[in-house]
């Protein structure tokens, strides 16, 4: 990681950039794949499975009993781990599912929401060097409690053509089994367009690389929503003097195995705790599995030295991080100096590896700073909100002279003449 000391203001946005492939050349790669699979549907699919990921399959749905083998191939260990993780992401979900008050706007005027979950949702779930069963879980959980009556999950699947067991296993423990072997662009497309094995669906969910980033961009051209851009991971930590730099370096490296485009940044007022973060780094990156991704990674990231806290915070602000991690004793006394985020780890204890995985919040998070106008996926992001109202005739009494009056003024006479029928209506009563 390359060290800055004291950067001029002017150069904060620069400082902010992330890792990009040339965008011309992934628009067109990623264009060409949603073409191939809109046009050619199943067909498709395996062709680029087989051109990308070297597989040939013939099923690309996962049979039951693909699913009910998994089970016994996840350890016993990991099948209680990933309950207590399904547990606590539950519990602080099931938080959000809220009904909303009836509201008398005037005598005789209700109005309300109501909660509706989306019919057909698509999750993608990475597999490949890293596959994301944690991400099932983030993803389900909000699913099954909005109600959503179609979930569809897409994952890419190995060099045998099996999709990972723990992520088959965590599907089925929620209980989701419609259940497909596709990964990367062509995914985000089969889920968009549908094709004769794998369902059409209505929103698309699910972080990815910047190809499966660009097709859920494009696909939303097409009408297709989708949770957010949620592309390559990354996590801002700022450290004052009473930060950790073995648990800092640690965070730092959690983020970068990622993948090669992910991107770290550490931000402190304290050139030792930079120093010291750095020496650790090094030791701990030696002894990392995944050393040479994560080297890739810190080629893009980068430690900054400025003059106090306060700079710390407006430069986060202006990078608007996926995860923002506070390495200090004393985190909460900054909690109102955030304004831009995906998800806060307030404290020396609280590593984003908790919220990966089983604290409870959802690690599906804005990045490249959409954190400034994105929230990370909740119980919200699989619903859609209906809006009620219910006039009696006091109510419509009460407020059709003032709709008449706005209506004539934008000159919409039928407008007007809506709430003047039932107004005279009531004279003769």
């Amino acid at each position: 990681m390359k060290i800055y000391k004291y950067p001029n203001n002017d150069t904060w946005k620069t400082l902010s950039e992330r890792p990009v492939i040339k965008q011309n050349t992934l628009d067109e790669i990623v264009s060409g794949i949603l073409y191939e699979v809109k046009s050619s549907k199943d067909k498709a699919i395996k062709n680029l499975t087989k051109r990308f990921d070297g597989i040939t399959i013939e099923n690309l749905k996962v049979s039951r009993s693909e699913i009910e083998n998994a089970e016994s191939l996840v350890c016993t260990d990991l099948k209680n781990a990933i309950t207590v993780a399904k547990s606590n992401i539950e519990t602080f979900h099931l938080t959000q599912n809220t009904n909303e008050a009836i509201s008398e706007t005037m005598e005789g005027i209700q109005c309300w929401r109501k909660n509706i979950g989306i019919e057909k949702v698509g999750l993608y779930i990475p597999g490949g060097s890293a596959p994301l069963f944690s991400t099932v879980l983030m993803l389900g959980i909000p699913a099954i409690i909005a109600e959503c009556k179609e979930i569809v999950l897409c994952s890419p699947p190995d060099k045998n053509g099996k999709i990972n067991p723990a992520i088959l296993y965590a599907a089925n423990l929620i209980g989701i089994s419609k259940i497909f072997k596709v990964g990367g662009a062509q995914a985000i497309a089969a889920m968009a367009y549908g094709t004769e094995t794998i369902p059409q669906v209505y929103k698309i969910f699910g972080p990815g690389n910047q190809f499966v980033t660009k097709a859920k961009e494009l696909v939303q051209q097409s009408g297709i929503a989708i949770d957010m851009p949620a592309g390559p991971s990354e996590v801002l930590i700022i450290a004052d003097n009473t930060g950790n730099p073995e648990f800092i370096a640690a965070d730092l490296l959690s983020q970068a195995e990622h993948g090669a485009d992910s991107q770290v940044i550490l931000i402190s007022d304290n050139e030792d705790i930079i120093n010291q973060t750095s020496k650790a780094l090094e030791k701990q990156l030696s002894e990392l599995p995944r050393k040479e991704i994560a080297t890739k990674a810190l080629e893009n990231s980068r430690s900054i030295l400025l003059e106090n806290l306060e700079s710390c915070f407006e430069f986060s602000n202006t990078y608007a991080p996926e995860h923002l991690i506070l390495a200090s004793d004393n985190g909460e006394q900054f909690i109102s100096s955030i304004t831009n985020a995906g998800s806060v780890f307030i404290g020396n204890y609280s590593c984003e590896s908790a919220g990966d995985y089983a604290s409870g919040t959802n690690h599906t998070l804005p990045t490249n700073g959409f954190a400034k106008n994105y929230s990370g996926v909740s119980v919200d992001s699989f619903v859609k909100k209906i809006t009620f109202q219910k006039l009696t005739a006091k109510g419509i009494s009460n407020i059709g002279p003032a709709i008449e009056i706005m209506a004539e003024a934008e000159e919409l006479y039928a407008h007007k003449n809506a709430v003047t029928l039932r107004l005279k209506s009531l004279q003769n009563v």
